[in-house]
């Protein structure tokens, strides 16, 4: 598989490599670098189809009505909620007329000091006296964010034909780059990797990237309405590629869109993650699989509103799974009386929001909005330039006094967590704490953790061992010249094989007389997902698989502690014999699924050592930047407790060395 992506004066979207193309049919034929992956994507496509026997059954419209309430209380849930309605504290910035239109460039506050750059493009008050219908113009992937030639073309040919059209910046593209370098540059250059960064950190919270997009544009959608020159009940949403997801999610959530046109987004799950694969952070909702939300829902939970799906035949989004999409949503649609308010236009080409797809989606906005259903043509415009799109004096809104941005707001929420977090702990039980974390991380109790069993029994030093994630894990058991003194659980970030050819701690503790079991967890050694990496380096090797098992409501540190209790319990009785109680020994990103088995079962595990650990998930946020750490992402885990909080509860039964913060640098 390769990375695919478009580049037209800016980067718009990249979408990321998956560890593995090769779909659940296909077991036999999976490698190991594959088979976390081949399971994650079993999981998903088994919850796909519990959703579609599930859809099958909803033939009424109350039952229909019953699945877009719950469907959008989840949504709303699953990415946080959202804040409280603040003062938007508009500005009008600056005005530049063309011909046909002018273009009004807009700065306001979804929240307080959080500022959202924007240009209203509005039409010849002369031709189409105001007030106007108005569409929010929410952009994909593009560096230059609003500037982006086929964005604005777009927005002038609706001003063109009488409708207003507000385009907005997203987080971390145009001049909404949300982490500066002293000089004022931007500090992540790609839209993806910010918003995956601003996403780790949001995750940790129970939020997600997109409620920072979703609540942008609805405080978009508040500031068309605040003004006299526009239709306040004649609002449109419409984007291209990420501008479609946002369009989805708002077209979803927000009841004052008459008349939506995502663009290159809407496909199906049951196409896409065996193709392309999850996509950056926004466009994962946690659980949404498990939930039953697959892309054909974003339409559906709108029915019977006006929806147009906007797709390319050469896609990287799938276009069978649009046209899957386009036929359940066409099936609700009718269900309500009104199949002819939902449509999709196919533009025979690749990825973009190309001309054709322009004409189409202003032609909808035209019929639903403004009651004129006439072909549309788009003429040749006169763009405006980076500069005089701008609504800052330079370019970027986090050079503004005062300004917040999304790391900010991520790491205000962490610290009112961390205040909230000292109650909870203060007056619980062992127990009680015990039950709190399990419960976050989604595992079984311990009790119903089967143990895990060798794939040969009475293998020696070579073992294979298989566990409820049905990942082989591999390693090997070193047992010393005689009765061993105690047992212990190795687990090297680097692979089993290495910890036993050059871990001098490991041969140490063999030459003591321990009998140590060196093994690989899901993604480790073995496992470990080969070839290019989910989006960018710096989420790690096994970025895309912690993004499939987030979407099916689970992460990689519950599979691996899972995995690690499993482990323990099979160690616990060697040979049908009770064996002493385990030191369990973690290195790097394996520190984490550690300390939580440690935590969980006193009875198999006597003492852990973390080599390396992460120090916190809140020094995560506080750092912004980071490497490796969506692998270690549990959503709303600070919600309930921090990585300190659990070491304290251990005491002395947890060795600390050489702690590492959310960069992998040493910290005291």
């Amino acid at each position: 598989m390769h990375h695919r992506y478009l580049l037209a004066a800016t980067c718009l979207l990249i979408c990321p490599l998956v560890a593995s193309a090769a779909k659940p049919e296909q077991a036999g034929a999976v490698s190991p670098s594959e088979i976390v992956n081949h399971r994650l994507l079993e999981k998903s496509q088994a919850l796909l189809a519990k959703r579609r026997e599930a859809y099958e059954q909803r033939t009424k419209v109350d039952d229909i009505r019953h699945h877009q309430q719950r469907l959008k209380q989840y949504f709303t849930e699953a990415i946080g909620g959202f804040p409280e309605r603040t003062p938007l504290n508009p500005q009008i910035t600056g005005t530049v007329q063309r011909e046909g239109y002018r273009a009004e460039k807009i700065i306001f506050e979804s929240r307080p000091r959080h500022f959202v750059s924007g240009t209203l493009f509005l039409p010849q008050d002369k031709k189409f006296p105001p007030p106007y219908p108005a569409v929010l113009v929410v952009c994909g992937h593009s560096e230059n964010g609003k500037a982006y030639d086929g964005y604005q073309a777009s927005c002038a040919l609706l001003a063109l034909n009488g409708i207003a059209a507000f385009i907005i910046d997203p987080i971390c593209q145009g001049e909404r780059k949300q982490l500066l370098k002293p000089s004022g540059t931007p500090a992540i250059r790609s839209s993806t990797t910010g918003h995956t960064q601003v996403g780790i950190g949001a995750i940790l919270l129970g939020w997600n990237t997109a409620q920072y997009e979703i609540w942008d544009g609805m405080r978009g959608i508040d500031y068309l309405q605040s003004r006299p020159d526009i239709d306040g009940k004649r609002v449109g949403c419409f984007g291209n590629s990420g501008g479609g997801t946002q369009t989805s999610y708002l077209m979803a959530l927000d009841e004052r869109i008459v008349a939506a046109a995502p663009s290159c987004y809407i496909t199906s799950f049951e196409r896409l993650l065996p193709t392309a694969g999850p996509q950056d952070a926004e466009q994962n909702i946690f659980g949404q699989l498990a939930a039953g939300m697959n892309h054909a829902d974003y339409i559906i939970m709108r029915a019977p509103r006006p929806t147009l799906i906007c797709t390319a035949t050469k896609d990287f989004f799938d276009i069978g799974g649009s046209w899957d999409a386009f036929r359940e949503a066409k099936r609700v649609y009718m269900r309500f009386g009104f199949g002819e308010r939902v449509d999709l236009a196919e533009n025979d080409d690749t990825h973009g929001f190309k001309k054709p797809l322009r004409e189409a989606a202003a032609r909808w906005m035209l019929r639903w909005l403004a009651d004129r259903d006439v072909a549309v043509t788009e003429p040749k415009i006169d763009l405006l330039s980076d500069e005089e799109m701008w609504s800052t004096p330079q370019g970027q809104v986090m050079l503004l006094p005062g300004a917040r941005s999304a790391f900010d707001l991520n790491l205000e929420e962490a610290q009112r967590l961390e205040r909230v977090r000292a109650e909870k702990w203060s007056d619980q039980t062992a127990a009680q704490s015990r039950e709190r974390v399990r419960k976050t991380l989604g595992i079984p109790e311990q009790k119903e953790i089967a143990a895990a069993s060798a794939s040969e029994p009475g293998q020696q030093t070579d073992v294979v061992l298989t566990t409820t994630s049905e990942v082989p894990l591999t390693g090997k058991w070193l047992k010393p010249e005689g009765a061993p003194t105690g047992t212990t659980l190795y687990l090297h970030a680097a692979g089993a094989d290495k910890a036993v050819d050059d871990d001098a701690d490991l041969k140490a503790l063999v030459d003591a007389g321990q009998s140590v079991l060196a093994i690989d967890v899901s993604g480790i050694g073995t496992t470990q997902p080969k070839g290019r990496r989910w989006y960018n380096e710096s989420f790690g090797v096994n970025a895309g698989n912690a993004v499939l098992a987030y979407l099916c409501g689970t992460s990689m540190v519950a599979q691996r502690t899972e995995e690690i209790l499993a482990i323990a319990k099979l160690m616990a009785e060697v040979d049908g014999k009770p064996s002493a109680p385990i030191s369990l020994v973690a290195t790097d990103e394996l520190c984490v699924p550690a300390l939580h088995a440690a935590v969980l079962a006193p009875e198999l595990i006597d003492e852990v050592k973390l080599i390396r650990p992460l120090i916190s998930w809140t020094e995560v946020i506080r750092g912004k930047l980071t490497q490796n750490q969506v692998v270690n992402a549990v959503h709303g885990v600070l919600r309930e407790y921090d990585l300190p909080d659990l070491v304290t509860f251990l005491g002395d039964r947890v060795t600390i060395i050489d702690p590492v913060d959310g960069q992998g640098k040493p910290v005291d």
